[in-house]
């Protein structure tokens, strides 16, 4: 799977989050290291995400095909054997 590249902004952003989250627990964490904690968070956690978005989408194309197979079903004209 290709590495999970975010932008700047929201990589800094999650960087702040996780060296806020620290310092609430009374643990000092630098910027290398909170930057380190997120790309490895992307590394575990991608995948997985990643895969229950798939899934949702694929259950809900599911759902969708079915609605308009039904749909489609419902527009046949009856066919009269009339001679």
């Amino acid at each position: 799977m290709i590495p999970i590249k975010l932008p700047r902004e929201q990589k800094k952003e999650l960087v702040e989050q996780i060296k806020s989250y620290f310092d609430e627990r009374g643990e000092a964490m630098g910027d290398i290291a909170a930057e380190q904690t997120v790309d490895d968070m992307l590394a575990m956690l991608g995948p997985i995400i990643y895969n229950q978005a798939l899934e949702d989408a694929r259950k809900l194309l599911t759902e969708r095909m079915m609605n308009l197979e039904d749909d489609l079903y419902a527009l046949h004209k009856p066919i009269n054997a009339r001679r």
